[in-house]
């Protein structure tokens, strides 16, 4: 029986991805062996182009699926009901910079195996771990520099990492904390997002966008800051351990009420307004 189901798998697979011949050839036997693993079909073709295009190694493949990688992009998206959305387009899933980020990161071949780490050791492990770190970041992000100096007001700042996304063709600066996101986190990267456009960008960039990324989110700063309307400012949450695959879908479920919360309070605001 398990036979007879196996080669019906097989065979849908291979049906469905006919239409697929040039994305296709470019991955092994051994992709294919990972991906037909994967019961959600929008999810496997979602894989299968991403693993083509990005050249994913059949490790890399597989981490990616094992942490929920395609969900987890789902769940950062604010439209609903965001299922719908992939079944209609699985090709495009990214749109704009807040399509592009997910949250949580899954940040655990860093290897920060003491809790007492500081801020210094979190950015030294991506830097060690950047090819890594670039897969989990996300599609068209290269890395651009540590510890970017802007000075403004004779007053000099230094920014963790800065990234460019050649799709979203912007600056991507990322903030790295210890511990619960605080109101002045966000509004010290919102000064970093406006020096570095004012400086830093040219007249084909679009405008910077700003990550910070925290071990703890909190969800009143989240609500009542200008993360709950800003296009270019973003906070994440980072796992520095795999959690298990139920903690993981846990997670994604309080993200997508989060969203979800977010866009009935705007719907509610929007009508208010009218």
């Amino acid at each position: 029986m398990f036979l007879v189901i196996h080669i019906y798998k097989l065979r849908s697979f291979y049906l469905a991805f006919s239409k697929w011949q040039t994305v296709s050839a470019k991955l092994s036997w051994s992709h294919y062996s990972t991906l037909i693993r994967i019961e959600n079909e929008n999810a496997r073709l979602w894989y299968m182009q991403e693993a083509s295009q990005q050249n994913w190694s059949v490790r890399a493949l597989e981490r990616q699926i094992g942490t929920l990688y395609y969900e987890r992009l789902l769940s950062s998206k604010e439209k609903q009901p965001v299922e719908h959305e992939a079944q209609q387009n699985t090709q495009v899933l990214a749109e704009s910079a807040k399509d592009y980020l997910r949250d949580p990161y899954i940040l655990d071949f860093l290897n920060l195996q003491d809790k007492s780490y500081q801020e210094n050791d979190l950015e030294q492990g991506i830097i060690n771990n950047l090819q890594q770190f670039l897969l989990e970041l996300g599609k068209g992000f290269a890395f651009v520099e540590r510890q970017k100096r802007i000075r403004f007001d004779d007053e000099d700042f230094y920014i963790n990492l800065v990234f460019y996304n050649f799709k979203l063709k912007c600056f991507l600066l990322l903030d790295l904390k210890i511990g619960k996101l605080k109101h002045q986190d966000i509004g010290q990267m919102d000064t970093y997002i406006r020096l570095y456009d004012d400086l830093h960008t040219s007249s084909d960039d679009n405008p910077t966008i700003g990550l910070v990324l925290c071990s703890e989110k909190s969800e009143a700063v989240v609500k009542y800051s200008v993360l709950s309307d800003q296009k270019q400012l973003f906070a994440a949450k980072y796992l520095a351990h795999l959690p298990s695959e139920e903690e993981l879908r846990i997670e994604l479920q309080k993200e997508r009420e989060r969203v979800q919360a977010q866009l009935l309070s705007q719907q509610v605001k929007g009508q208010d307004n009218e």
